[in-house]
């Protein structure tokens, strides 16, 4: 009997633990190649195991550490800043919509979710931003387009609406005002909901490199995403054409496929860093509310 109980958990165990080491693979194959030479891998493949062990794909990518750390700079700059802006506007719609005596709820939500069907274009977008708002070439392009994403407005007021508005009611009645009960009370009870909410903004703003693209001509207000976008199609551009070249180079010196790895271990570090923080709420945020009991 008690096998039989146990075994069910033990397959269960099985499968949670081959789908971590599913995960892990990936990331370990990507650090073995960031750290082989580029020969090995296009003689043998990819392998777990460092081939050829050298730096000479970071040596590459670090090869202005100035540029870099600047890049680096700017991207944490509008990753916490709009995060925190964000998730403050974010907060202030979801909990106006979640409120069930508000009288335009409706509306309000319809135009939210209108925003997630049809926007305004590329070129009005662009002409907005330039020629009418001024930001281009400002860090602050960077960070307004994505202050209030619809879809993180509708996932943290479903999470809101798990507040009983009695809550709400009874702070009413002590004479707490509306700005007093949103700080004090709605956002130390939604802390899971908004780790999970700020954890999808940093990100967004963290891998964000179209913005860039379009708004950013000044070095030093690129964002470390762009910057190494830059890098890998110039390397892809140097490999590809060999008009490119200067006469008498060898483009097997230029670390294509290990730098390519080099960068995505650079990009995605600082976010598997910040992850662990949010896990606990992050795991909460998702389920909180899914089960009743």
């Amino acid at each position: 009997m008690s096998f039989r109980r146990t075994l069910p958990q033990i397959l269960i165990h099985l499968l949670l633990i081959l789908f971590g080491i599913s995960c892990i693979i990936p990331l370990i194959s990507i650090i073995s190649i960031s750290l082989s030479d580029e020969n090995s891998i296009i003689q043998n493949g990819y392998s777990f195991v460092p081939q050829g062990f050298n730096f000479s794909s970071y040596a590459y990518v670090l090869y202005k550490p100035l540029q870099l750390l600047s890049a680096l700079k700017t991207s944490l700059i509008v990753s916490i800043v709009g995060t925190l802006i964000s998730l403050i506007i974010t907060a202030g719609i979801a909990y106006v919509l979640s409120r069930e005596d508000y009288k335009y709820k409706s509306s309000l939500s319809f135009y939210v979710f209108f925003t997630m069907l049809f926007n305004g274009g590329l070129v009005p977008t662009y002409m907005l931003i330039s020629k009418y708002l001024h930001l281009k070439n400002t860090i602050w392009v960077l960070i307004l387009p994505y202050l209030a994403i619809p879809w993180f407005i509708l996932l943290l007021r479903s999470f809101m609406q798990k507040i009983p508005h009695s809550i709400i009611e009874s702070c009413m009645i002590d004479g707490a005002s509306e700005l007093r009960i949103f700080f004090k009370i709605i956002l130390p009870l939604a802390k899971p909901g908004l780790a999970t909410i700020g954890l999808f903004i940093v990100l967004q703003y963290w891998n964000d490199w179209w913005l860039s693209l379009l708004y950013i001509e000044k070095e030093s207000l690129v964002p470390l995403q762009y910057m190494l976008y830059r890098m890998i199609n110039n390397i892809e551009f140097l490999t590809s054409s060999t008009n490119a070249m200067p006469p008498g180079m060898n483009t097997s010196i230029i670390p294509a496929e290990t730098a390519r790895m080099a960068m995505a271990i650079l990009a995605a570090g600082p976010m598997l860093v910040v992850f662990p923080f949010f896990q606990k709420y992050f795991v909460k945020g998702l389920t909180v509310g899914a089960v009743k009991g």
